[in-house]
């Protein structure tokens, strides 16, 4: 069997993830090979879909979602028996995972077969934790700035390896590899 691991990442949580599941498939006995989607290989990362058995496809959350170029892609997975994992800065609540998965799961068309997802933290770039230093400087008692970089500094951490083990071992469950 071979399995596509098609994945979109922006700081490297996602793409961690990916590797890390290839590395779990391939140990588990089956070919699974990696396609990374960017605005520029929407159509090669189709093809890979196209030559699976399933589709093992991973997103950063944007905005709650994942991004125009992944939705284009996972438009196209009719017929194509598909696993969801992700990443996302805030959280870490199951609930909240749970609304980004569903809302990924809506790009897929009503053909595909949705084998089930697993999300977990990333960490996020220096650059969010200055411009919420900066939110703090002009709000300095603000509570919900304040929550949010206390979730930056939890993030830093993510995705470790517990995160790691529970995607890889939804993905196989959903997959019937264990």
């Amino acid at each position: 069997m071979a399995y596509a691991i098609v994945y979109n990442s922006k700081g490297g949580n996602t793409k961690m993830v990916a590797k890390v599941l290839q590395q779990a498939l391939t140990g588990a006995g089956v070919e699974a090979t990696l396609t990374e989607v960017t605005p520029d290989t929407v159509q090669a990362a189709a093809q890979a879909a196209r030559d699976a058995e399933a589709v093992l496809a991973g997103f950063w959350c944007d905005k709650g979602s994942c991004t125009p170029e992944m939705a284009d892609f996972l438009a196209g997975l009719a017929g194509t028996r598909v696993f969801l994992f992700g990443t996302a800065g805030f959280g870490g609540e199951p609930a909240y995972f749970a609304r980004i998965l569903e809302s990924v799961r809506a790009k897929l068309p009503e053909a595909a077969d949705y084998l089930g997802g697993a999300m977990c933290q990333g960490k996020m770039g220096p650059a969010v934790r200055q411009r919420y230093e900066a939110m703090l400087a002009e709000k300095p008692d603000d509570p919900r700035i304040q929550s949010m970089i206390a979730n930056f500094d939890a993030a830093s951490t993510h995705p470790n390896a517990v995160d790691l083990e529970a995607i890889t071992t939804a993905a196989k469950q959903s997959l019937n590899l264990q």
